[in-house]
């Protein structure tokens, strides 16, 4: 599985470069193999040129299991383990620094929230554009520890597969790949429509 996976989630990857979601060396991605083994993207690979080499195994705490490779996982590894720690089904999990959730980040305070679009129903368990969907928007900062620790205190408030933190971008996981990005598309699209009203 996880050569198969390696292969089209770097694929992804390349593509959301190419929409612009994931410019430079910018964002980062990881997955769970068959043996629980958590595998994150490199730091400082240039996303347009990314490939199934780019990953590298860590453990529950972030730290690199291959003692003896120089390169470096994501600064931002420790968000990924939080949000294993808090959904034990996630496989898959996906980050874009896209402009509209980062514009709209900006000016919605603490959540955004989402009504009466038909794409809502992209994220799992929602049936209807009727339901109001409220994105929660964490704070950025450098520490990632700190982050982490923000992240396990309000998992009540992340319900959709997916959050914002503000003016830095998108993270959203799945069972799947597929699963994912839908998760990742679907807040994508809905950030988009929500900034185009607000500016009108």
């Amino acid at each position: 599985m996880s050569t198969h996976l390696k292969e089209v989630l770097a694929e992804t990857i390349r593509n959301y470069n190419a929409k612009g979601w994931s410019p430079a060396t910018s964002t980062n991605y990881s997955f769970v193999d068959d043996n629980d083994t958590i595998w994150v993207s490199k730091s400082g690979i240039d996303k347009a040129q990314f490939t199934s080499n780019d990953f590298l195994e860590i453990d529950a705490s972030g730290n690199p299991l291959d003692k003896t490779n120089e390169a470096k996982p994501s600064a931002e590894t420790l968000i990924h383990c939080a949000i294993y720690e808090l959904f034990p089904e996630t496989k898959i999990i996906l980050h874009s620094h896209s402009i509209y959730p980062v514009l709209l980040s900006g000016v919605a305070g603490i959540k955004v929230t989402f009504q009466g679009y038909e794409i809502q129903k992209g994220f799992e368990g929602v049936t209807s554009h009727e339901a109001v969907l409220q994105i929660p928007i964490f704070e950025n900062t450098q520490n990632m520890e700190e982050l982490k620790t923000v992240l396990l205190e309000n998992k009540n408030k992340i319900n959709y597969h997916s959050f914002l933190i503000q003016k830095h971008g998108t993270y959203a996981w799945g069972r799947t790949l597929f699963e994912a990005k839908r998760h990742l598309e679907t807040l994508e699209y809905l950030c988009q429509c929500e900034w185009e009203i607000r500016k009108s």
